[in-house]
């Protein structure tokens, strides 16, 4: 059991960089737990098993308690101290996984992550339900249905002196590959010590498709000063004359130390209750595999942190190119001081210049290096998404299964961390809205079991996120009686509404469906935080729906935050800078060309209606003369398929920019994702293009107050 407290941090001091460490590494075993989890839990569903998951979650829960236990965490240590006796008794054979004691360990996951939030934000802490978890699995452990008998090692006639230096672990996993009816073989290898960790991996990677590795053992004759011979005993189905064509090196030789019996195999204990199944005994890892494609693609994908795991050879990189601009620096610094003192000439004026070049050549490698860590896989934000389809779908008696693709798109970090919350919402909502029940669906010739796609790809200076649920899709009439029956808008302006404009009142604060809310929807909370949280980013959310096929969510972002290309623009004699990756073209205006369409501006552009918005006009800038207003250029913004036409006065230059975030008083207008500094000390607002789309074509031909409600209006003074 663990200590109890009040609340608050549970720490017992230490410094803020040893705590923000701490929480970073505790995450990340924690998002590494969960996803061996979720492995073993499809695992499960297909009455197989692999006992290296399993040990993999047990170390990571057995670091995590050290870890916690460092730091003071009392209530993470006690909980991640009693997971690991259960961990360890399902390694060793004592306890069978069952579907209860998988829902207690995803219990735990899940309290590990708000103890750990807790921990953060200096919030209480959900003692109790650490408590009767805790109770949970003590009475499950002590539970005479849940413990495996073990068969004595000894009456399988192996060497003496191999079953002495075997570890407990290592006994039961002979055991069991035994009991399945693999061969054991002995193969003795000589690996070089300055690569013997590579050339282990190596071994390994070789050795998975064909067995299991139960350990290594060094002899002790390695031949010369800088090598070593190693021992390792090894179950496999393979034939030994396979075996060895396999793994065949110049520095090995197998031998067998036990035949296999493939008629002593005994099929895995699986007993299929009601929905899934209740137990199954973790068996002989040559058998049973799993799928190792996306098992492998889940681990290469790394948690959600405050800090970049970057690799060592990116930062070598950084560091070339900064020493080179530390020696270009101390060359202007000599012409610096030449020019002072009354030497300058043409040839300074040269070098200088020649030295200007290679400065800015250098600095866009860095700036490009840079960029490069803080992009993180797009997977870093689907990690939470698989359990929380598991957990909600099982609450609401309903199977879905969660398809992900494209998780190794990369994205701007910091877009990362505030996706997850968003997808998250989007999830419940699939699930919730949208899946059918199992009965429901099996009626109208759907697979029993749904399914939820999540698909991302980069598409230009963008990435494009899809969520597509083939459930029952959305009932436009329904959609506009509860915008109605809500106040949300009137009969007459629902009648206005576009298909588009009807999907999009689900976007409206206060919108829901549900005469009564449910723990995951209804509330009419949500869905408007979520778009307003997307535009936030610089991104739009689009909605495509069928009635009885399905709902796709479309969200595209930019790749990064940070540093942008920008087209500067002049405006009423301001500056303004708007990302080259939402400009198509820059066009010469012509006032004469404008038509009125619907109550909107448009142009024509090569036999399409742009329709366009005058930005002096859109900011409350003053109208300027007749004369004036024919001159001047269209940007044509483009985002997620839609465009319009920006109306500006001048075309500067295009830069490179740093954004900065916008100050309390600018923060809550809409048209502005930030500002960037000027040389001449000036600064200029960085335009949200998809913001101004959104804006400019939801008031479209004066629809009132529902076309305005569909999005946030810009406040302006």
């Amino acid at each position: 059991m663990v200590e109890s407290g009040s609340g608050g941090s549970g720490y017992e001091g230490g410094a803020d960089k040893a705590r923000e460490e701490f929480f970073s590494e505790a995450q990340e075993l924690i998002d590494t737990v969960s996803r061996d989890l979720l492995a073993i839990d499809e695992l499960v569903k297909l009455g197989r098993a692999d006992a290296e998951l399993l040990n993999d979650v047990f170390r990571g829960v057995h670091t995590l308690k050290g870890l916690s236990g460092l730091f003071g965490a009392t209530l993470m240590s006690g909980l991640s101290h009693e997971l690991e006796d259960v961990l360890d008794d399902l390694r060793l054979g004592r306890l069978e996984l069952s579907a209860r004691l998988l829902d207690l360990l995803f219990r735990a996951v899940e309290l590990f992550t708000r103890l750990l939030t807790a921990d953060r934000t200096q919030a209480p802490l959900p003692e109790l339900e650490v408590q009767t978890l805790l109770a949970a699995l003590g009475t499950l452990r002590g539970s005479p249905q849940g413990v495996v008998a073990a068969s004595p090692v000894a009456q399988f006639e192996l060497d003496p002196s191999l079953l002495g230096v075997l570890t407990e672990y290592e006994e039961h996993r002979l055991r069991t590959n035994i009991q399945a009816g693999l061969g054991l073989y002995r193969l003795m290898v000589v690996f070089q010590l300055l690569s013997i960790d590579t050339a282990l991996d190596e071994l390994k990677a070789r050795a998975r498709p064909h067995g299991e590795i139960l350990t290594y053992l060094p002899t002790g004759s390695a031949g010369d000063a800088d090598s070593i011979e190693l021992e390792i005993l090894m179950a496999s189905g393979t034939p030994l004359e396979a075996l060895q064509a396999a793994l065949a090196s110049p520095n090995m030789r197998i031998e067998e130390v036990r035949r296999r019996s493939p008629q002593t195999m005994p099929p895995v204990s699986v007993d299929f209750v009601g929905e899934s199944p209740t137990s199954i005994a973790v068996g002989a890892r040559g058998s049973l595999r799993p799928p190792a494609e996306g098992h492998e693609r889940d681990r290469s994908l790394r948690s959600v942190a405050q800090t970049v795991r970057v690799d060592i050879r990116k930062l070598d990189h950084l560091m070339n190119i900064v020493g080179e601009l530390a020696i270009i620096r101390t060359g202007i610094g000599r012409l610096v001081d030449r020019v002072r003192h009354g030497g300058a000439g043409r040839e300074t004026g040269t070098e200088l210049h020649r030295l200007h070049r290679a400065f800015e050549r250098n600095l866009v490698q860095l700036q490009n290096g840079i960029l490069e860590v803080r992009m993180v896989p797009l997977g870093q934000a689907f990690d939470k998404l698989a359990r929380v389809v598991r957990q909600i779908s099982r609450e609401h008696d309903k199977e879905v299964n969660l398809v992900v693709t494209g998780a190794e798109t990369e994205i701007d970090k910091l877009i990362v961390e505030e996706l997850s919350d968003p997808l998250m919402h989007m999830i419940r909502n699939a699930i919730d809205h949208g899946i059918e029940a199992r009965d429901e669906r099996m009626k109208v010739g759907k697979p029993a079991v749904g399914s939820i796609v999540l698909n991302a790809f980069q598409k230009g200076n963008n990435v494009v996120l899809e969520i597509e649920d083939d459930g029952r899709g959305m009932n436009p009439a329904e959609l506009v009686t509860a915008a109605v029956s809500r106040g949300l808008v009137t009969d007459e302006q629902a009648r206005d509404l576009s298909a588009r404009e009807v999907l999009a009142l689900v976007f409206l604060p206060g919108f829901t469906t549900r005469s009564q809310a449910t723990d995951l929807s209804g509330r009419g909370v949500g869905m408007d935080v979520v778009k307003k949280n997307i535009s936030k980013l610089g991104g739009i959310v689009d909605i495509s729906s069928e009635m009885g096929i399905g709902t796709k969510m479309t969200i595209t972002l930019p790749i990064t935050l940070a540093i942008i290309s920008v087209l500067m623009v002049g405006v009423a004699g301001r500056s303004f800078a708007v990302p080259l990756a939402n400009v198509e073209e820059a066009i010469a205006f012509d006032e004469k060309a404008v038509r009125v369409i619907d109550g909107r501006e448009v142009l024509n552009q090569r036999g399409r209606s742009l329709p366009i918005c005058r930005l002096a006009q859109l900011f409350g800038f003053s109208a300027r003369a007749p004369k004036e207003r024919r001159k001047g250029f269209v940007i044509v913004g483009q985002v997620g398929g839609r465009k319009l036409g920006f109306v500006v006065d001048a075309l500067f230059s295009q830069e490179e920019i740093v954004i900065k975030a916008l100050g309390p008083s600018l923060a809550r207008v809409a048209g502005f994702s930030g500002a960037t500094e000027l040389g001449d000390q000036r600064v200029a607002l960085v335009i949200d293009v998809a913001a101004l789309i959104e804006e400019v074509l939801a008031s479209d031909a004066e629809r009132g107050p529902a076309a305005h409600a569909l999005l946030p209006r810009m406040d302006r003074p």
